[in-house]
């Protein structure tokens, strides 16, 4: 059986995946330095005639699936496989393996540095100090960049997936008390307290977004929700940009309705004219889109695919047994 991979994968789970499958054609797409386009894909796919195909944000469109429909399975190294027309290879029965939470860790170190960062007003000090306003015998930075600790503070999570939960972890040790809402979870830990969508934006000193995109997220976030934090209370993004409302966002940031806002998505990468109105705030803590950023990260999602492609083809020998007769198949009516 014959691998192609184009997505970044460690030399040990390279090798663990040709002991289980055989052969393993490895070309990255950082090698270009972006993504395969549909048509690069669909000319590499014809080239290397692979059986099986692990990508990462590569163009696996509809169009992909119809010009190289005899794939045995589609592996995304992504938490969620929105670059792959999972509809088609569903319809031409090819299962789809994705890698949920591979950046969780990541995203939450993330957090905690920029929460700190906008809490502690860490950037305006570190311009004040460069720009040489330090006197002799003043105070004035003491008093002026006075901030606030996370110790004591109630963080509210909107969707308490794997992010949300490997976050609340970590502040659990500062301690801050962590309340969410989410409709398809409930934990079993006593010190995560579920609750309604309007009880975390009115009680919460800072509202972290951790939803998908769907037709029940988009817009989600809105002004309604948005007004009713606290003065004080600081609203963070590191999920998806649509599930907010920008403008209302942005309405409630120049009324200084919210004390400020963490933000590393936007609606349009790169960002328009009304993203760069929400980054250029004071108030506001702008990150490119890197909150999953880690060359961990890679590794992560190397080890959760074969962790998932072990359970399913060499743990069950009933799928291993399947797959085998299917490749014989093929290869006789070649």
């Amino acid at each position: 059986m014959r691998i192609l991979i184009t997505a970044p994968y460690h030399q040990t789970a390279q090798g663990e995946l040709t002991n289980w499958f055989g052969e393993i054609m490895y070309r990255p797409w950082k090698l270009q330095e972006r993504a395969y386009t549909e048509s690069e894909l669909i000319e590499l796919l014809q080239e290397t005639r692979p059986d099986a195909l692990i990508t990462e944000h590569d163009e696996v469109t509809a169009a992909v699936i119809e010009a190289y429909p005899t794939l045995r399975f589609i592996g995304v190294c992504r938490g969620t496989p929105s670059n792959v027309a999972v509809s088609t290879a569903t319809e031409k029965g090819i299962p789809v393996f994705n890698t949920p939470a591979r950046n969780a860790q990541a995203v939450a170190e993330m957090f905690i540095a920029n929460l700190v960062t906008l809490m502690r007003n860490t950037l305006a000090a570190i311009r004040w100090l460069e720009g040489e306003n330090w006197e002799e015998g003043a105070h004035t930075s003491y008093l002026q960049f006075k901030g606030n600790e996370i110790a004591g503070k109630t963080i509210g999570m909107v969707g308490f997936g794997a992010v949300g939960q490997t976050i609340a972890n970590l502040l659990r040790h500062f301690p801050a008390r962590i309340q969410y809402y989410d409709p398809y979870y409930t934990s079993d830990d006593p010190a995560y307290v579920k609750t309604d969508l309007e009880t975390v934006f009115k009680t919460s000193d800072v509202v972290s977004i951790h939803l998908p995109v769907n037709d029940e997220t988009k817009g989600l976030i809105d002004h309604r929700l948005l007004s009713l934090m606290k003065p004080d209370a600081i609203f963070v993004n590191t999920a998806r940009a649509v599930v907010v409302n920008r403008e209302a966002l942005l309405e409630v940031l120049e009324n200084r309705k919210i004390r400020g806002a963490i933000l590393d998505v936007f609606d349009h990468e790169p960002p328009d004219a009304l993203d760069y109105k929400l980054i250029h705030r004071d108030d506001v803590l702008a990150t490119p889109h890197i909150a999953g950023a880690t060359f961990e990260v890679e590794d992560h999602h190397a080890d959760i695919m074969n962790k998932a492609l072990r359970q399913f083809f060499v743990e069950d020998n009933k799928a291993i047994r399947q797959l085998v007769n299917r490749s014989v198949l093929a290869v006789k009516n070649a």
